[in-house]
């Protein structure tokens, strides 16, 4: 017997659907689907999830120096004029930043690796690029999920079962984020 549900497709399909499902569920917190493919999407949303519980605070944060663009009071770089030429003006600024540990960054290349990233489209402009954003799922992961379940052993998701399609009289189920 095979260690998963084959769903009735190829691979690439089946990896393709799984990826867009578990994903969908991360970013919205609950999506309906049939009960088998619920099934799977539990499994590997379960185990992201718990990636993510077990090494949310596992990174050191560092300052560094970083030099940044002075700019005036329009947004526009200020030039300055050196040897005949015009050369950007730089500033030194103090920055601080996350260093991941070995095992976090490993479990955040896993979750890349497996997740889509996720383009926001505000309301208001519909079906225009200026406006959209990029959600960084594994970010999410860390910095939204994980601290939601930290004192939770398992059993992320919840499956509820809806009942059956008009259509093909497939058992219908609703599986959320507890």
């Amino acid at each position: 017997m095979a260690g998963y549900r084959k769903l009735g497709r190829t691979a690439s399909q089946r990896k393709a659907l799984l990826r867009n499902q578990v994903t969908n569920l991360l970013y919205n917190g609950k999506i309906v689907t049939t009960e088998s493919k619920a099934k799977e999407i539990r499994r590997i949303a379960e185990h992201m999830i718990t990636l993510a519980v077990k090494e949310k605070d596992n990174f050191e944060t560092v300052t560094v120096k970083a030099k940044v663009a002075r700019k005036d009071k329009d947004g526009k770089r200020v030039k300055e004029v050196v040897d005949g030429k015009k050369v950007d003006v730089f500033d030194e600024v103090d920055k601080e930043i996350k260093k991941d540990s070995a095992t976090r960054l490993h479990a955040r290349k896993l979750m890349a690796e497996y997740l889509y990233d996720i383009t926001e489209v505000p309301a208001e402009a519909a079906g225009k690029k200026n406006g959209t954003k990029k959600v960084n799922m594994t970010d999410k992961l860390f910095d939204e999920i994980a601290p939601k379940y930290a004192g939770r052993n398992g059993g992320y998701t919840r499956i509820v079962k809806i009942g059956q399609r008009k259509g093909d009289a497939a058992m219908e189920v609703l599986i959320e984020l507890i």
